[in-house]
């Protein structure tokens, strides 16, 4: 078995956090069951870089505490939610208010901050990890039992994958992602502003001042938000002050599609991103505020970029936009693979 478990610590509330370590071929990846989350993706060395590549923390007592979504799997509802309620089939389900008025990754006590139930084995020789949780009816206000599972795996071809799947008793909304935080010259190296990425989307959504979406999509023709070629994120952080924008991807139908590829030029280390969503938020980082990660590291502003695969935030007010609506006899079933080049 090319994965190993070991304590990750104990929380007030007696329950074990347990920390698995996926190895294959030059890659390696710890997750925890706290918060199904990634603590650590390991590459081959570069010259003067770290090989961590995740931002994160060195125990547990970080990610209980205060945090922003570090590795985290974001539910049950990914972005923002305006005014923190939703009317679905008639019915107001009022959800906590934790980003001023509305309601961001799943509320108080999202996903991330409860034990997941694991285990572990082999799909044709690679690892894998599988999660699972259910979350009430009633948890931050959303209706219906939901059975979620997120599995985990490193593939021969140097991809990190992760799929996600959901079902429901009643009707009730859900988008499913990864909130990790990457720098490729490694953890704690420094600005991302050096990076190159390039996106493929030709809109992207507009949103109000608290990040919500308006309902406009918007052409990138042009703009600071064209990434369709390769560009410095540091161009974008001189123009805007940071990225945190929803991309409408362009796709011609369902499956897989590639999505985004970044570059760091030191490490010559590229990453691409792989979905089946709709969706890519890409967020720069701007609310670091000098939280002390692994091996007491400080992660400033902009240390980091963040490539959430997802659903639009705020589809439940927004019927143009993909329904994150699921109902019951139906399955939510999603996939995003990060392959890395070095």
């Amino acid at each position: 078995m090319k994965t190993e478990r070991c304590d990750f610590g104990v929380l007030e509330t007696g329950e074990r956090v347990s920390l698995y370590i996926m190895k294959l071929g030059p890659l390696r990846a710890s997750l925890s069951d706290y918060g199904a989350t990634l603590v650590s993706l390991c590459l081959p060395p570069a010259r003067n870089c770290g090989d961590d590549v995740a931002l994160g923390f060195s125990t547990l007592a970080g990610y209980v505490g205060r945090h922003p979504y570090f590795g985290a799997t974001v539910g049950r509802h990914a972005g923002r939610i305006a005014g923190a309620r939703f009317v679905l089939d008639g019915v107001e389900c009022v959800l906590a208010a934790n980003d001023g008025p509305n309601h961001i990754h799943g509320g108080i006590r999202g996903f991330e901050r409860h034990v997941w139930k694991t285990e572990t084995y082999e799909v044709s020789g690679e690892p894998r990890i599988r999660m699972t949780r259910r979350s009430p009816d009633g948890e931050e206000g959303y209706p219906g039992n939901l059975e979620v599972g997120v599995e985990f795996g490193l593939s021969g071809s140097g991809e990190f994958l992760i799929r996600y799947s959901a079902t429901t008793d009643a009707p009730t909304v859900v988008n499913l992602t990864n909130h990790s935080y990457f720098n490729l010259r490694g953890n704690g190296r420094g600005s991302v502003a050096d990076h190159e990425i390039a996106v493929a989307a030709s809109t992207y959504l507009e949103a109000n001042a608290r990040l919500v979406p308006t309902g406009r999509r918007l052409g990138v023709e042009g703009g600071a938000f064209d990434l369709r070629t390769a560009r410095r994120i540091g161009d974008g952080l001189e123009a805007l002050g940071g990225y945190d924008v929803c991309f409408a991807l362009d796709r011609e139908g369902p499956g897989l599609v590639e999505c985004a590829r970044v570059f760091e030029p030191i490490s010559r280390r590229a990453m691409r991103v792989a979905t089946t969503c709709p969706g890519l938020q890409f967020y720069t980082g701007n609310f670091l505020e000098g939280e002390a990660g692994k091996h007491g590291v400080r992660y400033e502003r902009h240390s980091a970029f963040c490539l959430e695969a997802q659903y639009f935030p705020d589809a439940v007010h927004r019927p143009d936009f993909p329904s994150s609506i699921l109902r019951p006899g139906r399955s939510w079933e999603e996939e995003t693979r990060y392959r890395f080049d070095f």
